[in-house]
């Protein structure tokens, strides 16, 4: 029987860089012959794929506790798979998970953490709510800005990253926040992606150690 895999949580504002890092390090764990899948909550099946097109939809104005409902399941279908695979011995390499909630919705739309913690333990399981590794990417205000503003049309019309400077700072805000309740490193992403990628291994290349 596999071993399981290991659950693997790359974090951090829009902008930060996580889906080139997810990419890096799935480069990596391969060079050391481990097999990996990649999740980009809330995307990553079918129907957790159609309900992001809602979320990512800005046209349509929602309740922040409608946010919360509509990543809550998706994250339920996205996380029967993820299990299933982790189960199998698949490493799993994920931009995002449920601190992104605690973020936007919990710190960014006003809802209680408590609240969000409850529905996200109650639609996933604690193997989910307690990643083997989660790290934060980390951006100055001004450059982050200035890497949205390449994304052209999308980042305008994208539900969180139109929203304005202060739903923004609330969003870096937040993430301090997590990193220090959760006890999470953070990782400065002004650095060259190979950089970033050299400093994010050094915390996963424990996970192949133990």
């Amino acid at each position: 029987m596999s071993a399981p895999g290991r659950y693997i949580v790359i974090e951090g504002n829009d902008g930060t860089g996580k889906s080139t890092q997810v990419e890096l390090l799935r480069e990596r764990l391969a060079q050391h012959g481990i097999t990996s899948l990649e999740f980009h909550e809330p995307a990553g099946t079918p129907v957790a794929d159609a309900i992001r097109t809602v979320i990512k939809n800005g046209a349509l104005e929602r309740q922040p506790t409608t946010n919360l409902l509509l990543f809550t399941a998706a994250r339920h279908e996205l996380w029967h798979s993820a299990a299933h695979a982790l189960a199998q011995g698949q490493w799993i390499v994920s931009s995002r998970n449920y601190y992104s909630t605690l973020a936007y919705q919990g710190y960014g739309e006003g809802l209680g953490t408590h609240t969000i913690i409850d529905m996200t333990r109650r639609f996933t399981d604690e193997r989910y709510m307690t990643p083997d590794c989660s790290l934060i990417l980390t951006l100055d205000t001004k450059t982050r800005q200035q890497r949205l503003s390449g994304r052209g049309d999308f980042a305008q019309t994208d539900t969180f990253e139109g929203r304005d400077d202060q739903f923004q700072a609330r969003i870096d805000d937040a993430y301090a926040a997590i990193a220090a309740d959760y006890r999470i490193p953070t990782i400065d992403a002004s650095a060259t992606p190979e950089k970033i990628a050299e400093h994010i291994w050094t915390y996963v290349a424990k996970l192949i150690e133990r």
